[in-house]
């Protein structure tokens, strides 16, 4: 979960104003780009990765990783603007898109009466990556150079082999945790992709897997513009960032015991509620401290999406096909990472003031959170009793 943090918004989008700079893309053109590369990344995660449902975890990570390591050399080199949309595609695909896939699929899989703790614990990596590259990639941009910063992320991703394959070095093959874990999903049965993705609660859920991908990647995305929006100093929101981290890492373990103790049936119409009061709050706020707030509750879901709605697929529908399933989800929600940014920039470029976009999603949580009650209600029914 760490090293995927080298295709993650939040880590691409450090190099935004040198790679601008390098090639003479404006902001739109960076942004179209992005949205272009992280949308043919999802397609290809509809196929990829249901490979997690045939291969060890220490097989097919090390693969993924050497293969991440390799987008980071190819942004390193990059001497052309039109190669740009596959250098996104491929860190998409390989660090936001299997690397964090292959870890929560492992741990959905491998743990049944501790799921929740155990991808607390494995999204942990994502929450130290978030807090702690940020700062010292940009304190090193200056001195080291961009280029050079995308072979010490490579490199990194490389080191990060050796130390998996001696952790699973006695790992289980995906058929035989098929067979042996004892966690059906509705009906008490374990649901083929075919199947979860003509049943009705798939397409209920949608709506709540897109909300949290799409927004909250806008609001990190357009935070320059917001900081100009409210008058503040671009540093003065940045400052709060950290903060964030922590409530989220804090929601993300209180979540996964929770998931332990209620499962997913009982919490789910209730996660995404946090998300209204925060974008009222970003709209509304006047002061930083307003912001923060807003960054208060958007923590609460963000910390609680970590670890819900991973294992949601895998009490709803069985582990005997999870990574073909999770792919499937994983793809509408790297699709909203990249639609969402989209969005909020043509409604800021149509005069729509970012203030009053978030008023609207804040109404789209609203309505996410109805559909997925009405899917998750009526297809508890349907759960193992020892469910």
């Amino acid at each position: 979960m760490f090293l995927s943090s080298f295709g993650q918004t939040f880590f691409i989008s450090l190099f935004a104003g040198e790679i601008r700079a390098e090639f003479g893309l404006s902001h739109g053109e960076w942004g179209g780009i992005y949205t272009l590369g992280t949308t043919a990344s999802a397609a290809i995660m509809v196929w990829a990765g249901g490979l997690t449902d045939r291969f060890r975890v220490r097989t097919l990570a090390p693969v993924v990783l050497i293969l991440l390591a390799g987008a980071c050399v190819w942004m390193a080199t990059a001497q052309s603007a039109w190669m740009l949309p596959g250098v996104i595609l491929a860190l998409r695909f390989c660090g936001q898109g299997m690397t964090s896939h292959v870890a929560v699929v492992a741990m959905s899989r491998w743990f049944v009466k501790t799921r929740g703790r155990a991808l607390s614990v494995a999204l942990l990596g994502f929450s130290v990556g978030e807090a702690l590259l940020p700062i010292v990639f940009v304190s090193l941009m200056g001195p080291v150079g961009w280029r050079s910063l995308w072979l010490v992320a490579a490199g990194m991703a490389v080191l990060g082999i050796p130390i998996l394959i001696a952790l699973l070095r006695n790992e289980r093959t995906p058929q035989s945790m098929a067979r042996d874990n004892q966690a059906p999903g509705m009906d008490g049965r374990h649901w083929t992709r075919g199947e979860a993705f003509r049943h009705r609660l798939f397409w209920l859920m949608v709506p709540a897997l897109l909300g949290p991908a799409a927004f909250n990647t806008a609001f990190f995305f357009q935070q320059v513009h917001y900081a100009g929006v409210k008058g503040w100093a671009h540093i003065e929101l940045v400052a709060l960032f950290p903060l964030f981290t922590a409530m989220s890492i804090g929601a993300m373990v209180i979540s996964g015991w929770a998931l332990d103790k209620w499962g997913t049936a009982r919490l789910m119409p209730f996660y995404q509620l946090p998300m209204v009061a925060a974008f009222i709050a970003f709209s509304l706020a006047t002061t930083p401290a307003g912001a923060l707030v807003g960054l208060f509750f958007l923590a609460m879901t963000t910390g609680a999406n970590a670890t819900l709605i991973n294992a949601f697929w895998a009490e709803f529908y069985g582990t005997g096909h999870i990574g073909a399933i999770k792919a499937m989800a994983a793809a509408v929600m790297v699709l909203g990472s990249a639609i969402g940014p989209g969005i909020t920039g043509v409604l800021i470029d149509l005069g729509v003031g970012i203030e009053v976009q978030y008023l609207g999603v804040a109404g789209y949580f609203l309505v996410a959170s109805a559909l997925m009650t009405i899917g998750v209600l009526n297809a508890r029914r349907d759960l193992p009793v020892a469910a």
